[in-house]
């Protein structure tokens, strides 16, 4: 009986060890980000910046004003859509170490984005 114990363990152990790896993976980009979002047009704004925050690769907003959501892959790019009131706007890019940019677009506007971990 103990070494079926020993061999069930094992084999979970080796079961479990990459899923909890993958698991920590995901999350190399936790934490709170700045994002300075510009716009190619003056007509739509001269840019605001949105407090987000991600945990286990899920993006959420810091803001009451602002609801974001989207994902973080394990390799930084990224896919966020931000929203307030009736405007929202769609994001994608890469978040390498500290810092990230993209592109965003909305309705009747686009342009880029910038990030920085606070």
């Amino acid at each position: 009986m103990n070494g079926l114990c020993r061999r069930f363990f094992a084999s979970a152990i080796a079961i479990l060890a990459p899923l909890a790896q993958a698991a920590a993976a995901g999350t190399t980009f936790d934490g709170a980000w700045n994002v300075r979002i510009s716009s190619s047009s003056d007509t739509c704004g001269n840019g605001a910046t949105v407090a987000i925050g991600i945990s286990n690769g899920q993006i959420a907003s810091s803001s009451a004003a602002v609801t974001a959501s989207g994902r973080v892959a394990d390799a930084g790019s990224i896919n966020v859509t931000l929203s307030t009131g009736i405007k929202h706007a769609v994001g994608s890019g890469r978040l390498s170490g500290t810092t990230g940019s993209g592109t965003w677009h909305g309705a009747m506007c686009s342009g880029t984005w910038t990030a920085e971990r606070i």
